[in-house]
């Protein structure tokens, strides 16, 4: 028989957001609430529940989603054990991010729904539970994480306002985009590049996505592996190449080029190099 095992982990860029990855074999929890958004995620065995006057069965797969003070308690649902990921977020931390997604009215937001079975909304917590627990990234990528379980929250919502673009906002989307070129080295957050736009972080991300394709860090990476490829292709030595463009070590690097381009860095200036 396994024992019941419960790990907690604070997000070290994200305040009011913490992780719980939880195995339950003879466990059952009591009655209670949360003042956070409680989003997790069964991965294994059956979670059986009450809340708020109702019971339910969550399957592998499926989300479980408690809005802040609702009471519940919790138990596994066969004889095998119980695997799940539970993130919880204080309302002041994902309100701004519903806000920016286009969510009328966010301040009141409560999820009509317990649980769920959605593939993006699943993908988006276990993505943010990732980062949470392996604490090796920076902010802004914690911060799209998160706002990647806000924007879907809002969608399946499906209360939105469209964002608005004008010539003089493209302006300042661009001007934004020049300073993450010009600081490849530096580790960037969200706020310093959206105060480069005069935008609130969140809704400088929606747009800046809206704009460009691609979300404030994807494209700050993406950045960062053109410059690679471009400082490769002229003969710089690997480690140099680290450094100049915001690497923390040569495995990062490789971790993030591959995906893109097929091979290793190694690899690619061999290949360019020798024809």
């Amino acid at each position: 028989m396994q024992d019941n095992l419960f790990q907690y982990c604070k997000s070290q860029h994200l305040d009011g957001v913490t992780l719980l990855h939880a195995r339950m074999h003879d466990f059952s929890y009591r009655r209670h609430a949360h003042e956070e958004f409680s989003l997790g995620v069964t991965l294994a065995g059956r979670q059986d529940f009450w809340s708020e006057g109702g019971f339910y069965s969550s399957a592998p797969g499926n989300i479980i989603l408690f809005n802040p003070g609702a009471v519940h308690d919790g138990h596994p649902g066969t004889d095998d054990s119980l695997y799940y990921r539970m993130v919880y977020i204080h309302p002041e931390q994902i309100v701004p991010m519903l806000q920016a997604a286009g969510m009328r009215n966010a301040g009141l937001f409560r999820s009509p729904e317990t649980l769920l079975n959605d593939a993006h909304l699943r993908c988006a917590i276990l993505q943010l539970a990732g980062l949470i627990e392996q604490g090796v990234c920076g902010s802004l990528e914690h911060e799209q994480g998160l706002y990647s379980v806000a924007e879907r929250l809002a969608q399946l919502q499906g209360n939105f306002e469209p964002a608005r673009r004008n010539r003089h906002v493209d302006r300042l989307l661009l001007r934004a985009r020049e300073f993450i070129h010009d600081n490849v080295r530096q580790e960037l957050s969200l706020e310093q590049i959206s105060e480069q736009a005069a935008m609130s972080k969140y809704h400088f991300l929606r747009l800046f996505r809206q704009h460009f394709g691609m979300t404030p860090h994807q494209y700050v990476l993406n950045n960062r592996l053109n410059r690679a490829r471009e400082a490769l292709a002229a003969g710089r030595p690997l480690q140099d190449v680290v450094y100049d463009t915001g690497f923390s070590d040569l495995s990062h690097l490789n971790r993030r080029f591959k995906p893109v381009f097929g091979m290793t860095p190694r690899q690619y200036q061999q290949v360019v190099l020798n024809g």
